[in-house]
This record gives structure tokens, sequence and C-alpha cells, in this order.
């Protein structure tokens, strides 16, 4: 499939192109229609995950869930197992793979939640003048796993991950309002400058995606970030697990605009 400018790209045709192989960060694809995160897990271990989700909401928002075995949500009208562009498969808390389908691993018990995604917000800041680095350089945004712990709940736990992107110090309270408007998708910041505070001693490994430049009079902005799930997976080892490959998102066919509050 050939694709011109992701931005105009329909949520049915983005999915139809991650299916035939096309695999990349998904940030400023589909403009105006929602991103979410990924979770997958067995269905004795959905409650636990439902209810760490609903104890730690900035970091889990939760979007949609499925029915067991179900592979397609209310908010997406695909194939969850082939429909994202990257996925990765976890036992007992190790990575084993990463493919671009998961049909070889899909279990029939398998519950799928769909989780809030900071890309939501992106196009309303830019549109307010603040910049988006990752979309600059056309690359993934950066995720680092923090010292903050996230309320456990049964046997799942876990550090908190946040997205960073830099913002001019004259924005950031721009990007603070605008952001906190969208409260299903992440909402406002959890912390901005310092980011040993956060226990992240190098901005520029980070964790997951690719780092980008802070500049001169630019602030370091970090929110909390939808793949705090599969740190909570690595760091309690379930059984089985299937997550996104951090910033390769489900584009769902909700729009952007139905998760802004006045």
């Amino acid at each position: 499939m050939t694709l011109l400018d992701p931005a105009l790209v329909t949520p049915r045709d983005a999915r139809a192109a991650f299916r035939e192989g096309v695999v990349t960060p998904t940030s400023g694809w589909s403009a105006g229609w929602t991103q979410a995160n990924l979770l997958a897990v067995p269905r004795d271990r959905a409650y636990d995950f439902l209810l760490f989700a609903q104890r730690n909401p900035r970091a889990c928002p939760v979007l949609d869930v499925t029915e067991p075995g179900e592979h397609a949500a209310s908010i997406f009208d695909g194939d969850l197992r082939t429909d994202l562009p990257l996925y990765r498969v976890y036992e007992h808390g190790e990575q084993v793979a990463e493919v671009p389908d998961v049909r070889a691993y899909w279990r029939d018990d398998l519950v799928c939640f769909l989780i809030g995604c900071s890309f939501t917000f992106e196009a309303a800041l830019l549109a307010a003048g603040v910049p988006v680095r990752h979309l600059e350089a056309r690359t993934n945004v950066p995720m680092y796993r923090t010292n903050r712990e996230c309320r456990p709940a049964g046997d799942l736990s876990g550090p908190l991950v946040v997205s960073m992107r830099p913002v001019p110090s004259g924005l950031v309270a721009t990007a603070v309002r605008i952001t906190s408007r969208y409260p299903a998708v992440h909402g406002a910041p959890v912390h901005v400058g310092d980011p040993a505070a956060l226990g992240i001693t190098d901005l520029g490994r980070p964790d997951y995606g690719d780092p980008v430049e802070v500049r001169a009079g630019e602030l370091p902005v970090f929110w909390a970030c939808g793949v705090t799930p599969q740190a909570a997976v690595t760091a309690s080892r379930p059984p089985f697990a299937i997550g996104h490959a951090p910033g390769h998102m489900a584009i769902t066919d909700a729009r952007d605009d139905a998760y802004v509050v006045p």
C-alpha cells in the first residue's frame, strides 16, 4: 500500500496498511482519530489489571475492554491481532517476541484493554503553538521508567512510565492547560523540569522510543504513559501477556474530540 501523508489516512486504511506489513510509530497518523495502547491478558488476570487501571487512572485510562477471546472492540472495527504495526509478547515478564502479527500467540481466553494515548492531544498542542519535537524529527516519542511506583492491584505492580516532550518555558502553562482537558488520554503532565526528580538519569537514553533534542529555553515536560501496564508486566511477571510495541498504537474509530472536556 502506498501512503503519501499518514495524517490523512483513515483508521480503516491505516489498519489495512499495518495488516499488510507497514511497521512504523503511529504519532501523526490519522489526524483527528484517537490512538490507544493495547494490553491483552488471560481472563483470570483481567480483574487484577482492571483494578490496577482503576487505581492508576493517569497512567492507565481505559477506553474499551473486550470480552474474552474477542479481537475487535466497540471503538476498534478491526483485528487487534493484526491491525497494529508491531506487538510485544511476554511470558513470565520476559519479552519473547516482537512481531507485526500475534495470531500465532493468540489465546481464546485473552481480554484486550485499550488504554488512552497522549498522541490524542498532540494536534491540540500544535494548534496552540506548542512544538512536538518527535513529530518534527519524524521519530518515536521518548518514554522513561520512573522511580514512582504505581498503586498495586492483586499480583500486579510496577513503575510509572512517562512520555516526554520538550516545551519552551513560556508555553508550559499552555501545554498544561490544553492537555488537562484530555483526562481520558493521560491529561495534564505529572512533572515539569528536572528529570532526576523522576529517577531519570539521562534523557538521551529513553527506555522506550527515541531520544529528542531539548533546546535552550525549553523544559522537559512529562506525561503519564500507557506503556505503564507493560512495565508492570515486566516487574510482576505474570505467565502471559501481549502488548503493543511502544509508540506503535491501535488507531481506533473514535474521534479525538470525543475525549475533550469543557
